[in-house]
């Protein structure tokens, strides 16, 4: 197999953490080079991996010979990046939220089209393995229909994980992010809940606010750090989605479905990551593997997903679109104070 030949926009956490790191070790990949504004952090990545080095990506693309593109950096580039690199002829990997409006992501999705290149959106919770057995408990029906559930992603906050390692990160600005929490972990679930279903959020309601967090000379940051939405799906089932960078100690990166004949619980037994309790009480445990943690970080499997599936892949940017409409929906229904529909 002819090796995929690999840049990356984007050396921070993110970038090195998961898809370099990831793509270095697939035997497949070559990755190529590696483009940060911050020139000592792209030479470092570039020195690390056998990459070339650049503070453009422009020039970048214009300079290199690669096939696909990993887009790693903060939210209001993602769009530009990905359209840019759609144009060029390259097949592009966008990190979550795919865009900071319905707009950019509808010419995200027309620009791949025109130019007949795959475009995938970095959620991947749904390629994780409890996950992906939750989904075969629930396509199986044994615990009948899902009522009602609810889905948590919650940590101390990403001043702790980005590559600055300070409270002037750009999660926390508002021009570079577009919005807090809820965009940064609250996509990832909205894209989980309506995979695990099988069916599409079609109204929301939502309480979006900042609580604690406040850059280093003590003003409270402008994207939120919490938030507490209820969904509402296109059959009736209803659940709640909590997005959180507050939580101290634990994080919690789990979901519940209360089912007709029981409950499916995803990430909260520290031996089974996933356990089924009927009705009778009578229950099912599996050890299928870990869910990653921002302290705990598994293969994530979407750039070998992205990579080696000469077909367009099943996180299209139609599905991470779907996602970040819910999100929308929420920031909107925040705004109003009202229920709103899932456009």
């Amino acid at each position: 197999m002819k090796k995929v030949k690999i840049a990356v926009f984007g050396a921070g956490s993110i970038a090195q953490k998961r898809h370099i790191s990831e793509c270095s070790e697939n035997p497949n990949v070559e990755l190529v080079a590696v483009c940060d504004i911050v020139k000592e952090r792209a030479e470092k990545v570039a020195e690390q991996y056998g990459m070339r080095a650049y503070t453009d990506y422009k020039e970048l693309l214009a300079n290199e010979e690669v096939d696909a593109v990993i887009v790693c950096t903060p939210n209001y580039l993602h769009a530009p990046m990905s359209i840019y690199a759609l144009k060029a002829g390259k097949h592009v990997l966008c990190e979550k939220p795919m865009a900071i409006s319905a707009e950019e992501a509808e010419e995200m999705i027309k620009v791949a089209k025109e130019n007949n290149k795959f475009l995938m959106i970095g959620h991947n919770q749904r390629l994780m393995k409890p996950h992906i057995k939750a989904k075969e408990i629930l396509d199986s029906r044994r615990l009948g229909k899902v009522l009602t559930f609810r889905t948590t992603f919650g940590h101390g906050g990403p001043e702790q994980w980005s590559a600055a390692k300070s409270k002037d990160t750009w999660f926390f600005k508002k021009d570079e992010a577009f919005v807090g929490a809820m965009g940064d972990l609250g996509v990832h679930k909205a894209d989980l809940i309506r995979w695990l279903l099988g069916e599409e959020i079609t109204e929301v309601a939502a309480f979006i606010a900042t609580l604690e967090k406040k850059y280093e000379n003590g003003q409270i940051i402008n994207v939120d750090d919490n938030a507490t939405c209820i969904l509402k799906t296109e059959s009736g089932i209803l659940g709640s989605l909590i997005a959180s960078w507050t939580y101290k100690g634990d994080e919690d990166n789990g979901t519940i479905l209360y089912c007709e004949k029981g409950v499916l619980k995803i990430g909260y037994d520290p031996e089974f990551q996933v356990t089924v309790t009927y009705r009778d009480g009578a229950r099912e445990c599996y050890n299928v593997g870990d869910i990653a943690t921002n302290l705990k970080q598994v293969n994530s499997g979407v750039s070998e997903l992205f990579i080696l599936n000469n077909r367009a892949p099943e996180i299209s940017g139609e599905e991470g679109y779907k996602a970040l409409k819910i999100i929308l929906a929420c920031l909107e229904s925040q705004e109003k104070s009202t229920f709103v529909k899932v456009k």
